[in-house]
């Protein structure tokens, strides 16, 4: 019988796999789940690491297009700008990211009530988003203009506050700035590859020395969990916001928010 800490591990990769691609924020459900699980990674590695297991999900689903694209990026102008779009939206993330990092890891992540608050007011965000009737400029994820591109990778910084949710803010930024539902969601989605990529990589090396041989077999478990969760959210997402917008995923996070809210404030008062 697996112990629980792998039990742990592997609700806590299927929630990262279900909830990364989806406005929801897939940072601020696992620390809070780690948060009344009392389940916490050194240096919240596993956190982080599991997210590989997301990146992989969409390298999968999309393995065709990204080796079209790559192939054709020697001698296409399309395939170049739209690999060139990827990386100007990936820079302001990458900046911020190393320059803050520590800050995030030892203070934004360790504030439940502040990933309380944000989840509920972005799905406030998102209702509104909903509501809005506005006519796309752009329909394909692989055209969309470099320097809207950079804009959408300045507002995906928004989303080191855990809560705020990385593909939330990059979908909303993008629909602000012009672009159909679906290509919000998909420019989303390889925006996605090397951001989370890139923090993997940074967090393991910042962290190398607090990990040990014991976690790996917990992380392998929710990495396996985060992948096969998150290809099947995938397949689906596309299809479910062309019918449907975003409303179903604000009350989620409002209806989430409040009740971790109300239940840190009932252990405060309680602890007193």
């Amino acid at each position: 019988m697996a112990d629980s800490s792998t039990l742990v591990a592997a609700l806590l990769g299927l929630i990262e796999g279900l909830t990364e691609f989806i406005p929801v924020s897939s940072t601020g459900h696992l620390l809070l789940a780690g948060h009344f699980l009392g389940f916490q990674s050194a240096g919240r590695t596993f956190e982080v690491v599991i997210q590989l297991g997301a990146v992989l999900a969409i390298l999968t689903v999309y393995a065709g297009k990204l080796w079209a694209v790559f192939r054709a990026a020697p001698h296409d102008p399309a395939a170049q700008q739209f690999v060139v779009s990827v990386l100007i939206a990936f820079l302001p993330a990458a900046v911020i990211g190393v320059l803050a990092h520590d800050f995030i890891k030892t203070v934004l992540f360790e504030s439940p009530m502040l990933i309380s608050v944000m989840l509920i007011l972005g799905g406030i965000v998102l209702l509104f988003v909903d509501r809005l009737a506005a006519s796309p400029r752009y329909d394909d994820a692989m055209t969309l203009p470099l320097g809207v591109a950079f804009k959408i990778g300045l507002i995906q910084c928004l989303a080191m506050i855990p809560g705020v949710s990385r593909s939330g803010a990059t979908i909303v930024g993008a629909l602000w700035l012009g672009a159909g539902r679906r290509a919000a969601a998909e420019f989303s989605f390889f925006l996605s590859m090397p951001t989370m990529a890139g923090a993997f990589a940074y967090d393991l090396y910042k962290n190398r020395d607090v990990l040990d041989a014991s976690a790996l077999g917990d992380i392998a478990v929710g990495f396996v969990m985060a992948f096969i969760s998150a290809v099947l959210v995938v397949r689906w997402l596309l299809g479910y916001l062309g019918n449907h917008g975003f409303a179903v995923f604000g009350w989620w996070r409002i209806a989430v928010g409040v009740t971790a809210l109300v239940a840190l404030l009932a252990g405060h008062w309680s602890n007193r």
